[in-house]
């Protein structure tokens, strides 16, 4: 500050912080030292500057004292409603997408709530009336997971007492962030804060459910999806992270050949044995093996092996390639373009047959060209059985292990342990087994338990999102996303993706609200059926659908109305819905009954 300019308002306010917080005795003394203080300091007659006690740093012990008297005395719980009070033509809503109710407050969340109270205050100064109501996502596999953690014998836990458990840590979650979040100033409607498993909430979750079904969104189907043998439940893609550095046992393997592909007919015929060569790096699925797909159009070539006189199929621009990997000698006996009409046999399946099917899934990057297809353990293979009508069985339980109809060598073995290794000794009893090497590359874990995934086949509900595809990505390219390669991603992942699998098979979540046929299997879901579930939800929750018997919410008229006779003949479905849509859904409660004025902003973070 120059000499002879006196601040009119520094000094009176510096007093008064001073005397508020008065300056600890050490730094006085330190400034003594430093001769800032004194009255022979050189510096007094050429700086003028008011003359306070006040600190320029207050100690740590200190400031949570001072910043709590600070947002008392500027009234910081009081804006949101004194702004929500006051007359405004044009309101901003900033709809919260909910934290997640699993843990105390980290720097995540400061960052995520201090942007948001930015923009709510910024708005709020331009002259809007701010609309924002926080929320938590209470739900799910992790604070599931992480309740059940602290229990000794969470394994001999009923459903019930698993949700008691859950809901216990997601309510100690919600008030350590809750108050630290007011704690922060963070400007919000506190008095009014949402959670997903609040009964009103998850009432108006399935009513927005039952409409995306009754749309023919939603459906069932079964088919292969992720699956998490460590959680036993079904993921979405969403819900993976990669691992790229995971091992996993390849093996070079022979289909004997049945019948040959016309094209190659004159050249096999006459030959010892001829068989197709295929790689896998998941020997476990072999024994779900219903056919070997080739690439269309391209060039396929049968080889003759210098040192064994066997006859190989393989593609014609793989066969040096595996030739070496084999250590082994071709000679090129002929190459053709169709492998059509051609079938194989299992490697260690006596009496099936392996067709030869076209795909357009197969690639020449690896491998042999020949793809072995499990219709129950690939997106792939199922979407070539369904063109097919082949088998889609599956022989693997909940818990990654091989079931009885696997048979007894390999009944009760986990697919990726001692069930691999089983497999790979029947290829090699059976002569099928050309080499085994390890093969490092990126594979798919389940981002909670950090545990291996696989790909199963199983009953499970979806989101057609084909369907709103096209719609969607018209309603984002209007969006302004900054970085813009965000919203790039986010089309490329609507286009790739066509359904999306919202059921899981946990028990501390909204359930899945629909009733099954005893002996048929056959679901029971109408507008009577979901309005006698979401009367009885809206008065206890959806702790109802586990303690309440299946009377008690499913009425015979609803029954009647699906052309059944007892209510007793159905029993309640044990799926509950994927977290996502819990949160997805959070519009249909927060804004419930809320006005959409002219020129307001609404948003979603």
């Amino acid at each position: 500050m120059l000499r002879g300019v006196s601040p009119p308002v520094a000094a009176p306010l510096a007093v008064a912080q001073a005397e508020a917080f008065p300056q600890p005795a050490s730094q006085a003394a330190r400034e003594d030292d430093r001769g800032l203080a004194g009255a022979d300091s050189q510096y007094r007659d050429t700086v003028l500057v008011p003359r306070s006690r006040f600190p320029a740093q207050l100690p740590g012990r200190l400031q949570p004292e001072a910043e709590l008297e600070t947002q008392q005395k500027c009234g910081f719980s009081e804006l949101y409603s004194w702004q929500r009070q006051r007359k405004a033509k044009q309101e901003f809503c900033l709809h919260d997408g909910p934290p997640y109710a699993n843990g105390d407050p980290h720097v995540g969340h400061a960052l995520n709530k201090i942007l948001k109270d930015i923009t709510n205050r910024f708005y709020m100064m331009r002259g809007y009336k701010v609309h924002y109501v926080p929320g938590w996502d209470c739900h799910g596999l992790p604070i599931e997971l992480k309740a059940l953690s602290e229990v000794k014998g969470a394994e001999n836990l009923s459903p019930m007492e698993i949700r008691q458990k859950a809901r216990e840590f997601a309510e100690r979650a919600i008030e350590k962030q809750k108050s630290a979040f007011i704690r922060w100033g963070v400007m919000a409607d506190w008095a009014n804060c949402y959670r997903t498993f609040d009964p009103k909430y998850e009432a108006n979750q399935l009513r927005v459910f039952y409409k995306m079904y009754d749309k023919g969104f939603i459906y069932q189907d079964y088919k292969p999806v992720f699956w998490s043998p460590s959680a036993k439940t079904a993921l979405a893609e969403a819900e993976l992270e990669y691992n790229e550095q995971h091992v996993s046992r390849s093996v070079y393997m022979k289909f004997p050949l049945l019948k040959s592909p016309p094209k190659l007919t004159s050249v096999i015929d006459g030959s010892s044995s001829a068989s197709v060569l295929v790689w896998t790096t998941q020997p476990w699925t072999v024994p779900a093996n219903q056919a070997v797909c080739y690439m269309p159009d391209s060039a396929y070539s049968i080889v003759k092996c210098t040192t064994t006189g066997e006859h190989f199929i393989l593609a014609a621009d793989r066969v040096e390639s595996t030739a070496a990997v084999l250590d082994r000698q071709f000679e090129v006996m002929s190459t053709c373009v169709d492998l059509a009409d051609g079938s194989c046999a299992h490697p260690t399946i006596p009496d099936r047959v392996s067709p030869l099917l076209p795909a357009n899934h197969v690639t020449m990057a690896k491998g042999t060209g020949l793809v072995h297809t499990a219709p129950a353990h690939g997106m792939e293979d199922y979407s070539v059985a369904s063109h097919h009508q082949l088998p889609t069985d599956c022989l693997v339980d909940e818990g990654g292990f091989f079931t009885e109809a696997a048979g007894p060598e390999l009944q009760n073995k986990n697919v990726l342990e001692e069930g691999n290794e089983a497999v790979i000794q029947m290829l090699q009893a059976a002569g099928s087994l050309l080499k085994e090497e390890k093969y490092v590359h990126s594979y798919p874990y389940d981002w909670r338990t950090k545990k291996p995934m696989i790909i199963r086949a199983s009953k499970q509900w979806f989101v057609n999102t084909a369907n709103v595809k096209a719609t969607a990505q018209e309603v984002l390219k209007k969006v302004k996303v900054i970085p813009t390669s965000a919203a790039n991603r986010m089309l490329e992942m609507l286009d790739r993706r066509t359904f999306w699998c919202i059921s899981r098979q946990r028990c501390w979540g909204v359930p899945i609200p629909v009733f099954y046929q005893k002996n048929t299997g056959e679901c029971l879901i109408n507008s009577e059926t979901i309005t006698d579930v979401i009367k009885v939800v809206e008065q206890q929750g959806t702790d109802a659908w586990w303690t309440l018997p299946i009377e008690q919410l499913l009425s015979k008229e609803a029954v009647a109305k699906a052309g059944g006779h007892d209510v007793l003949d159905y029993v309640k479905g044990q799926d509950v819905l994927d977290i996502w849509f819990d949160s997805g859904t959070s519009w249909a409660h927060v804004l419930e009954g809320t006005e959409l004025i002219s020129g307001s902003r609404y948003i979603f973070v």
